[in-house]
């Protein structure tokens, strides 16, 4: 199925994200623990993440000329997060670092038997956008506006702003926040995490919900992903269902694999693939996100999205 709009031409950047960065500790266990006993750490790794920020990477990892603006503390965290994409080759111009602010942690436990893991986090209320700080000047130098509505307000005036430039509005939500009806209007590509369909909407049955989805707020495309199951997505009345990929090698971590997810399905649809397209290739990302720690580290590169999908085995990330 084609994607049922257009994506502009002619624009600085293919992808441009508005939204969260974050510094993940990551420390893995043998297993979950229970309440009120000790368990000793099989590794502990500090990595870079946040749901934008992160699909931002996979699509600069994948070729794309991409753009992030978001807010850092000016504390160890904020350095390490923007030094982070500074390296990756994102455009970094319209990114801020906060005085005194404390960059968004999170300490993410992960059983090492299945790689799933538990997430902890704290945002600094000084990282908040407001609808007067808003960098609309950003908002449409992408064919593409990746958000994560974090800051649904502000959001909101970045996607009105981008779609009166033709800019194609994609967004990652995980839970309901306040000011979030003024947003969803304004996306077109709306791929949320399996519980927000259920969270918005009260529906239980998740097809139920997208289509609720879509007839309340009208996005062009509404879906959901389902980790090891794969990804589900309504549009022009059908539901599209693409399975998972295996993890090469086993999962070992699934912290940010929304976030690849993301970043593959935009950058197919950037390539002009077909949705079903775009969202196996998606899936792929996501994968080989999963075969290493951290959520950036086993993102892909073009050439490694490209052999996988042919078959072969990648090769080990250092």
């Amino acid at each position: 199925m084609q994607f049922p709009f257009t994506l502009p031409s002619g624009k600085q950047f293919d992808a441009a994200g508005f939204g969260v960065n974050a510094v993940d500790h990551l420390l893995v266990v043998p297993e979950f623990p229970n309440s009120d006993t000790n368990t000793r750490l099989i590794e502990h790794k500090q990595g870079a993440g946040g749901q934008t920020a992160s699909a931002i990477v996979a699509l600069q990892r994948l070729g794309m000329r991409t753009a992030y603006a978001g807010r850092f503390g000016t504390d160890a965290e904020g350095r390490f997060g923007l030094q982070s994409l500074k390296d990756e080759g994102v455009n970094v111009d319209f990114a801020e670092a906060i005085e005194g602010a404390r960059t968004q942690v999170g300490y993410i436990i992960i059983e090492a038997k299945r790689g799933e893991r538990t997430v902890i986090w704290n945002r600094d209320e000084r990282l908040a956008y407001s609808t007067h700080d808003a960098p609309i000047e950003f908002a449409a130098k992408a064919r593409v506006m990746h958000l994560d509505s974090h800051d649904p307000l502000a959001c909101a005036v970045m996607a009105r702003e981008a779609r009166a430039a033709g800019t194609i509005i994609s967004a990652d939500i995980d839970n309901v926040y306040e000011g979030l009806p003024d947003l969803l209007p304004l996306v077109d590509v709306l791929i949320s995490s399996k519980e927000f369909p259920r969270l918005l909407t009260g529906i239980e049955d998740a097809h139920a919900a997208l289509v609720e989805i879509k007839a309340r707020y009208g996005c062009a495309l509404v879906g959901l992903t389902k980790g090891g199951r794969g990804t589900t997505i309504f549009c022009e009345g059908e539901f599209l269902e693409t399975a998972a990929f295996q993890v090469p090698g086993g999962c070992v971590d699934t912290t940010g694999a929304g976030d690849a997810f993301h970043g593959g399905f935009l950058y197919a649809m950037l390539q002009g693939e077909e949705i079903e397209a775009s969202m196996k290739i998606g899936c792929a990302v996501a994968a080989l996100g999963c075969r290493v720690l951290g959520a950036r580290t086993g993102l892909p590169t073009r050439a490694e999205l490209e052999a996988f999908l042919m078959g072969e085995v990648p090769a080990e990330v250092p």
